[in-house]
């Protein structure tokens, strides 16, 4: 049409435009482009595969809206056998989906919600172990407490071992008080059993949570269970930092790391350079944060135990052993995010890792030790033996003395856990080692001549030769 209004003949336009005469000619006595003149097609060009199960199946759709296009062909080939083929499945779920945009049930809504600076706060837990993260070649596994400010993504991570508690409000606390300043008005969470009381159908906050947020005047609040979305910054925010971490890693060369000490400086050192880009927007933030109250609240439950016969005390359904001495009296212990500390006289008289899960036990032999020594005969079936190796070395070692002479396995073995537990657990350790490499009996006077005296490692240090045409060639330099 262009080419014709410049003054060239049709035939030329049409040739130059890559149509046919007759066709341009149509174009232009319509006087509208290819595209007006086509008209919507509402007729098929082939039959319809499915038009005679289509009322049955739509049907299933609307008593069962959450059917699959592929479940539905699946039982048609079942119940049609050989009339379905595999290349048509695409043709169903084309018309499936029609059908739900023309009459299927509603959709869930998300409404995008406007953030204000220095309001609200967000707490949530995420696991770690997908990452496949090691501490000294050993499996770490672990989660990640999370806070986060809405308005600016300011966020604050720290490694705990379980959703307890102690650990959110441990969690919380640093954080708050790395940021320098409290939410204004809420802190939202999931349903968190560490917030909530479990079991109830609507969880409500438990009186520890409660007492956590009127210390730091902040109204909890919570989404509905299920709805991680109404959670969904801080849940997005789980998403961004495990791909950052991830990609550090990669970065790094090694999912490795030699001590606890060590990832925690790595999980800082991202997260502040996550934040310092977010420095803008936290101003505008510190701006209306009300002020830290004048101390923290106590990161622990104290619990009252008494200490039975066992020489163990219950703390939140896991058994913990104590010095024997302390059998019949009444200690404080007070759970920690990630260990257990019992007081006596208000004095710390044991620490040791807190449990995760519930019903299990933690005994260290050295409580024990000395009436195991007087009663070999209870070691066998003592419900904790398995406890009292510790390490692999010396489990191999028990299990060589009960080959040698199983009556007398476990006296021996009670021997040379009492000298390891008041001399040397490592050397000890590094003397049975030996004896087992060598293929050796385990002697215990031999083993206690080696404890004591370990033997000593040869170190080789290798001085290459000075090359000496380099010093040759500096006298001729001078001699010149």
């Amino acid at each position: 049409m262009k080419l014709t209004r410049d003054g060239l003949p049709l035939s030329t336009a049409a040739a130059k435009a890559g149509m046919d005469e007759k066709t341009a000619r149509k174009y232009r006595k319509a006087g509208l482009l290819p595209s007006e003149l086509k008209k919507p097609r509402n007729w098929r060009t082939r039959p319809d595969a499915f038009g005679e199960e289509w009322p049955e199946i739509e049907t299933m759709l609307r008593e069962a809206p959450g059917l699959e296009a592929v479940t539905l062909f699946e039982d048609l080939q079942r119940r049609r056998s050989g009339q379905f083929q595999d290349g048509q499945l695409r043709t169903l779920q084309r018309r499936v989906r029609a059908w739900r945009g023309l009459h299927g049930p509603e959709a869930e809504v998300f409404f995008p919600q406007v953030h204000h600076p220095g309001v609200n706060g967000q707490s949530d837990f995420t696991s770690m172990n997908a990452l496949d993260i090691t501490v000294s070649g050993l499996r770490f596994p672990h989660l990640l407490y999370h806070f986060v400010l809405p308005y600016s993504n300011w966020e604050y991570v720290e490694v705990c071992y379980s959703e307890s508690f102690e650990s959110l409000s441990q969690g919380l606390q640093n954080g708050l008080w790395e940021l320098g300043g409290v939410p204004a008005e809420h802190h939202r969470t999931d349903n968190l059993s560490a917030a909530t009381f479990k079991g109830a159908e609507r969880r409500e906050f438990n009186e520890s949570y409660m007492a956590l947020m009127r210390h730091y005047g902040m109204t909890p609040t919570k989404n509905q269970p299920g709805k991680s979305n109404e959670n969904g910054d801080v849940e997005q925010a789980h998403y961004r930092l495990k791909q950052r971490v991830d990609q550090a890693l990669l970065l790094r060369g090694s999912r490795d790391f030699n001590s606890r000490s060590e990832y925690d400086e790595f999980l800082r050192k991202i997260f502040r350079a996550r934040n310092l880009n977010r420095s803008q927007h936290l101003e505008q933030e510190r701006a209306v944060l009300k002020p830290l109250p004048a101390y923290r609240l106590e990161d622990y439950r104290e619990y009252r135990v008494i200490v039975c016969g066992r020489s163990t005390v219950q703390v939140a359904k896991n058994t913990y052993s104590v010095p024997s001495r302390l059998i019949g009296y009444e200690l404080t212990a007070r759970l920690h995010a990630d260990r257990v500390e019992v007081y006596f006289a208000g004095q710390r008289v044991s620490q040791m890792e807190r449990l995760r899960g519930l019903g299990k036990a933690r005994i260290d032999y050295r409580h024990v030790i000395g009436s195991l020594v007087r009663k070999p005969g209870a070691f066998v079936n003592y419900r904790y033996r398995e406890e009292l190796f510790p390490s692999t070395v010396y489990r191999q070692a028990y299990d060589e003395l009960v080959k040698d002479d199983s009556m007398r396995a476990s006296r021996r073995y009670l021997q040379i856990l009492e000298w390891a537990a008041l001399n040397s657990e490592a050397a000890m350790e590094g003397s049975l080692q030996q004896v087992l490499d060598a293929g050796e009996a385990l002697d215990f006077s031999r083993l206690v001549e080696m404890s004591a005296m370990p033997a000593e490692k040869t170190i080789f240090i290798d001085i290459p030769l000075p090359n000496m045409d380099a010093y040759d060639a500096l006298l001729e330099e001078v001699l010149r």
